[in-house]
């Protein structure tokens, strides 16, 4: 047999081409088939166990928000007290000029704030009166706090120098330019470099509020992350 009877002619050549690629792309939509459908499979499955976990966590949240509030109740009406009085729209222009401004609505009677000793109700308002977060569990009809911050965690700067001096017990307003808010590396209030007002509360971080303020931020955090289909414990383990 010569060199030519071995090769193969150009349509030759063509069909095997054309089968090569047939046989790829039904490789490909095999995979792509099995991919699909074990991801469905998967999420199908999540979402079963995302139902049960965040029922479960909404259930855990629900009791422990109850004995928050409980062993707060006296605090959030001092704090609600003031709500009315010191919440509402500033001159944007004003709260710019000359740094971080502070008000006493009331003087407290304990030890001077570090960034360790104090856990913090908070109300913050923008200049036309919005209320951008809180402490409340509604910032419209409050029956309660949801949260107190623990400022160890890391604040803002004007926060850090509004509180200096304060006492443990005392209610503060703080007035703070953009600049020692958030500046240029956040939209708020409508855009950057705003000023922003906050009302706040220092009390003892120490037991039994330091516990329910944790137990409190533990169970938020696992309802959060069980309605996305993740699981706050393990992920915190790893």
């Amino acid at each position: 047999m010569d060199e030519k009877e071995l090769k193969t002619s150009v349509k030759q050549r063509i069909f095997i081409i054309i089968i090569a690629v047939f046989m790829l792309g039904s490789i490909i939509a095999s995979y792509a088939a099995i991919v699909i459908s074990g991801s469905a499979n998967n999420n199908e499955e999540e979402t079963e166990i995302d139902e049960a976990k965040v029922a479960e966590y909404q259930e855990a949240y629900d009791k422990t928000l109850k004995k928050f509030q409980e062993a707060t109740k006296d605090d959030f009406q001092k704090f609600l007290s003031y709500k009315g009085s010191s919440v509402k729209a500033y001159n944007e222009a004003s709260a710019n000029e000359g740094g971080v401004k502070t008000k006493d609505l009331e003087s407290g009677s304990g030890d001077t704030v570090t960034e360790e000793n104090y856990l913090a109700y908070y109300i913050g308002w923008c200049a036309d009166e919005t209320v951008f977060d809180s402490s409340f569990d509604d910032n419209d009809n409050p029956q309660g706090f949801r949260i107190a911050i623990d400022p160890s965690i890391g604040m803002i700067e004007g926060w850090n120098q509004g509180v200096k001096g304060m006492k443990l017990g005392g209610i503060r307003e703080i007035t703070i330019p953009g600049e020692l808010a958030y500046g240029d590396s956040k939209e708020i209030c409508g855009g950057t470099n705003k000023p922003l007002k906050f009302m706040v509360m220092a009390v003892a971080n120490k037991d039994p509020l330091k516990t329910l303020a944790k137990e409190l931020e533990t169970a938020s955090l696992r309802l959060q992350y069980a309605s996305y289909g993740m699981d706050y414990d393990s992920l915190v383990t790893e």
